[in-house]
C-alpha cells in the first residue's frame, strides 16, 4: 500500500508539473500572438507616418522657391552668418544708432510720436489709384459712346 501512495504522490506531482507547462506554453502562444499584433500595428503607423509626409510634400513648392530666393534683399543674408567680428560690429553700429536715438531732441521730447513719425518715413509710398463709381446694384456704371458724343457737342 505504501508504494501505492508513493505513485499516487508521484503521478501528482506529474499532473501538476504537466499542467503548469501546459499553462506556460498557453502562456507563450499568447504572446506570441499579442507580438505579432503589435507588429502588425507598428507597421500601420509606419504607413500612416508614410501617409502623412506624403500629405505634407511640399515639392511643388520647390519650383517657385528660386523666384523668392532671388527677390531676396542681399543684405538679409549676412544676418544670418554672424562670425564674431561682424557681430562686434553689429553691437557697435547699434549702440552709436540707439545713443543718436536718445539723444534726439524730439524722441526725448515724445518719444511715441518721434517712433511713429520714424515708421511713416520709413514706409513706402503706396500710389492709390481712384476707385471706379459704383452703382447703387453694386455694378460699375459704362460710358456709352453716344453720352460721349452728347458732351462734345454741348462744348
Amino acid at each position: 500500500m505504501g508504494k501505492k501512495k508513493l505513485d499516487s504522490k508521484s503521478d501528482r506531482k506529474f499532473e501538476k508539473k504537466v499542467q503548469f507547462y501546459s499553462k506556460v506554453k498557453d502562456a507563450v502562444t499568447s504572446l506570441s500572438a499579442q507580438k505579432s499584433i503589435t507588429k502588425k500595428k507598428k507597421k500601420s503607423k509606419q504607413q500612416r507616418r508614410q501617409k502623412k509626409l506624403k500629405t505634407y510634400n511640399l515639392s511643388s513648392l520647390l519650383e517657385s522657391l528660386p523666384e523668392v530666393k532671388a527677390s531676396k534683399k542681399p543684405g538679409c543674408a549676412n544676418d544670418s552668418k554672424l562670425t564674431c567680428k561682424s557681430r562686434q560690429m553689429l553691437v557697435l553700429t547699434e549702440r552709436d544708432r540707439i545713443s543718436a536715438v536718445l539723444n534726439d531732441p524730439n524722441f526725448q521730447a515724445d518719444p511715441l510720436s518721434a517712433i511713429h513719425q520714424y515708421i511713416q518715413n520709413k514706409q513706402p509710398v503706396v500710389e492709390e489709384q481712384p476707385k471706379k463709381k459704383v452703382n447703387k446694384n453694386g455694378s460699375r456704371k459704362k460710358k456709352s459712346k453716344a453720352s460721349t458724343g452728347l458732351q462734345s457737342m454741348e462744348m
